[in-house]
């Protein structure tokens, strides 16, 4: 079946089929991690609908909106070798009205942790996830756990306002060498990415431990050791349901979170892990 391109409302109408259907939600520049949830969302629906759009409203001013990586046709061929059905690619002017008044608010969880270092982000982000999900009707929608917060944020959402779509997320794809893919690599330079690495080794240390004070010890010990070509924004460990932080006597699931500069990009990272394990 032909890969169908949808530019806009009317495109996707058109190409609605019945039976079960799939969104994976991405902001293109295409990689394995985003091959990995078509491949998933393929096993789930009848159709699998791939949105990119780079979503003006989660960027702040003096973040990276006009250089994200823009590769349109490359990410044509992964949703093509990956059994995608239709490619929804809206311009700014397709998704938002002129005279937009309402957005979605994110709430508390959208102004802590990742939500602290880049205000209002969180509410751009479900604004344009709940106006996905009204155009395609998926059935199901596809997020990378990379993204831990804001998948977390989505579900919320979803419950909160009774969004009848379920909400899957995938595990984190890794290079060889534990780096998290993400489209921003690309601006690495080779000496960057050897001090990125600094991420998931702090990851992994802070993993190997059982109480959270241990956890964030060996963790920042790693990060520390990375240098000033590291520039540390937050160390977190947090309820992976509301990602507030965790307190010595917790015990259960958490999300050990991370996010730094290298080199002038900005990378996140994560790993789930079990405190205080009986």
């Amino acid at each position: 079946m032909e890969l169908i391109v949808a530019r806009n409302r009317e495109d996707l109408v058109k190409a609605r089929v019945a039976g079960e259907v799939a969104l994976v939600p991405t902001m293109g520049a295409l990689h394995e991690g985003h091959r990995s949830l078509i491949r998933l969302a393929r096993a789930r629906a009848d159709q699998v609908v791939v949105s990119i759009f780079v979503n003006p409203l989660q960027f702040a001013p003096n973040e990276d909106f006009s250089r994200y990586p823009r590769t349109f046709d490359a990410d044509l061929d992964v949703c093509r070798a990956e059994g995608a059905d239709v490619v929804f690619h809206p311009s700014p002017a397709d998704m938002y009205h002129p005279d937009r008044q309402v957005s979605l608010c994110s709430g508390e969880m959208g102004k802590i942790v990742e939500g602290a270092s880049r205000p209002g982000h969180f509410d751009g982000v479900l604004t344009v996830v709940l106006k996905l999900f009204n155009l395609v009707q998926p059935h199901v929608a596809i997020f990378g756990q990379k993204d831990a917060q804001q998948l977390a944020l989505i579900r919320r959402m979803v419950a909160d306002l009774d969004v009848p779509i379920e909400i899957v997320g995938a595990p984190t794809v890794r290079e060889p060498d534990g780096l998290a893919l993400s489209s921003r690599n690309r601006y690495l330079s080779a000496g960057d990415r050897q001090v990125a690495l600094a991420l998931s080794r702090a990851l992994r240390q802070g993993k190997a431990e059982a109480t959270p004070s241990r956890i964030r010890a060996a963790a920042m010990a790693v990060l520390d050791a990375a240098g000033p070509e590291l520039d540390l924004d937050y160390l977190a460990l947090v309820d992976p349901a509301t990602f507030a932080e965790m307190g010595e006597s917790y015990a259960g699931p958490a999300v050990l979170a991370v996010a730094a500069r290298v080199g002038g990009t900005r990378l996140i990272d994560n790993v789930t892990l079990t405190l205080n394990p009986a």
